[in-house]
């Protein structure tokens, strides 16, 4: 990580919601190795976020792990007050989303799954960057960081191109908003993955694997890592005149399978 992209985050406090794996993961463990104070969230996979919080306190970082629902609006007021009270927040990363890909829940319908990433990947999103982004107001100081999906914008046919557009696409828009809202104290960006080869990417078909790396101009899947080192860029002092951006990871969009002919 560049010297000067350490130096502004040493010592600063994060919440890293959705912490206990893939991108989430990826995240805090860029930003300890800035040197920076970490809580992390998890809910179903909470023992896993305990496990990287151990390891990442060998930083010589502290870490603190809160379990939280944040299917639960009331949960999410929760998080943001016992966070706060920990540290105040110099940075806050909303990366927690709904697993709708893998598990039981991929055998729910579509409004099931719609439900699940909305109270998740949204309302939780908006609950806690207007709570944690009004202290950071008061305080004078922070950044928030939302998570979107590169191709929210363009759309993808599908199920799973309908609702997670849409769930997205929200979410790109809210931080637009809330960037407008908490200026000029706080900063609010949110970072557009694209093919990113977390759990789901790892077990995928050899259609999706092959139509992955054909719709990235680099021709691979992005890793995690890929993500983490735009989100720690935008978390420090170097991006101090980025705001209210959607920045996409994504390697360069080269087109949709549909254009290319995939049946």
């Amino acid at each position: 990580m560049p010297a000067d992209i350490s130096q502004s985050l040493y010592g600063k406090w994060a919440l890293v919601t959705g912490s206990s794996g893939g991108i989430g993961a990826a995240i805090a463990t860029q930003l300890a190795a800035a040197k920076c104070n970490l809580i992390l969230q998890g809910h179903r996979h909470i023992d896993e976020a305990r496990k990287l919080a151990a390891l990442l306190q060998q930083e010589g970082v502290r870490v603190e792990v809160i379990p939280c629902d944040l299917a639960d609006s009331a949960n999410c007021r929760a998080l943001a007050d016992h966070a706060w009270s920990i540290a105040p927040l110099d940075i806050l990363v909303n990366c927690a989303g709904a697993d709708v890909l893998t598990g039981d829940a991929a055998q729910g319908n579509f409004e099931q799954k719609l439900t699940a990433l909305w109270n998740v990947d949204v309302q939780a999103t908006i609950l806690l960057s207007r709570a944690i982004g009004a202290k950071m107001k008061e305080r004078g100081q922070g950044t928030v960081i939302n998570i979107g999906w590169s191709q929210a914008e363009i759309g993808m046919a599908g199920d799973s191109g309908e609702y997670f557009s849409t769930v997205k696409s929200a979410v790109a828009a809210f931080s637009r908003s809330l960037a407008k809202s908490l200026a000029p104290s706080v900063r609010v960006n949110c970072v557009a993955p694209g093919w990113i080869q977390t759990k789901w990417g790892e077990t995928a078909s050899d259609y999706w694997q092959q139509r992955a790396k054909s719709e990235s101009l680099l021709a691979r899947w992005g890793q995690p890592e890929d993500v983490a080192r735009v989100v720690c860029f935008l978390a420090s002092e170097e991006s101090a005149f980025v705001n209210g951006q959607t920045i996409h990871v994504d390697g360069g969009f080269a087109g949709s399978a549909d254009e290319r002919g995939w049946s």
